[in-house]
Parts: structure tokens; C-alpha cells; sequence
């Protein structure tokens, strides 16, 4: 699959009452390594917050945070699936982290992976 980083892709948890859109690099995630990423699978992109819109389920959303409270992680009350999460990059630009396996288009095989070790931090 050829990604152009300007795509658009729609997403959202496994209930449907989450949904949103992403435009950008689809190509490639992120496979971190901390308690939250591993038990929950997630496979995640970081994009600007102003690629990201939010098309339903705000007001339902749990908003679940630990350890340092730096990322929130944003979770269906209905489904549990935790599709994206809010959070400042390294510059304190706001971003969101797209989990990959939650967008409806993406073939995960073709996806380039890197590691990160976020249980060391």
C-alpha cells in the first residue's frame, strides 16, 4: 500500500460511537513498549491536533491517565477501545495519537514499524 502524507483516513472504536478523521503519514507506527501500549495492542501515529477531527462521541469519551499524567488517553465507555489519545509534543505542540488499528483502511502488514521503549521512561 503507497501512503500519501497527505490522506485522509477514518477511524474509530469498535462500537461505533467514537468515530473521527486523520489526514496524514499512514504508513508507519509506532510499537511502544510501556503497560498501556502492551496490554492494549496499540499501534500508534502522531499527527498535529489540527489533522485530527473529532466526528463523534466527545461527550462520552473517559478520559484515562497514569503515571506522569502527560497523556490522555481517550476511551469509548461503551466498547472500551482506546482509538487516539491527546497529549503535547517534545516542543509543546498539541498532537494526537492515532492507535492504527482502529482506522478502517489500513492494511497493518504493510505498515512500518518502529519500537520505542516507553517503559523505560
Amino acid at each position: 500500500m503507497t501512503e500519501s502524507p497527505a490522506e485522509t483516513h477514518a477511524g474509530g472504536c469498535h462500537c461505533g460511537k467514537v468515530r473521527y478523521e486523520m489526514t496524514g503519514d499512514a504508513s508507519k507506527a509506532m510499537s511502544c513498549n510501556c503497560s498501556i501500549c502492551m496490554k492494549s495492542g496499540a499501534l500508534l501515529t502522531f499527527i498535529p491536533e489540527a489533522q485530527f477531527r473529532l466526528k463523534s462521541g466527545e461527550a462520552d469519551l473517559i478520559d484515562y491517565q497514569f503515571n506522569k499524567h502527560a497523556i490522555h488517553h481517550m476511551v469509548c465507555p461503551d466498547c472500551g477501545i482506546k482509538s487516539f489519545a491527546r497529549a503535547a509534543g517534545p516542543d509543546g505542540t498539541p498532537m494526537v495519537a492515532v492507535n492504527m488499528r482502529c482506522l478502517d483502511d489500513i492494511d497493518l502488514k504493510a505498515l512500518t514499524i518502529t519500537e520505542f521503549d516507553g517503559r523505560s521512561r
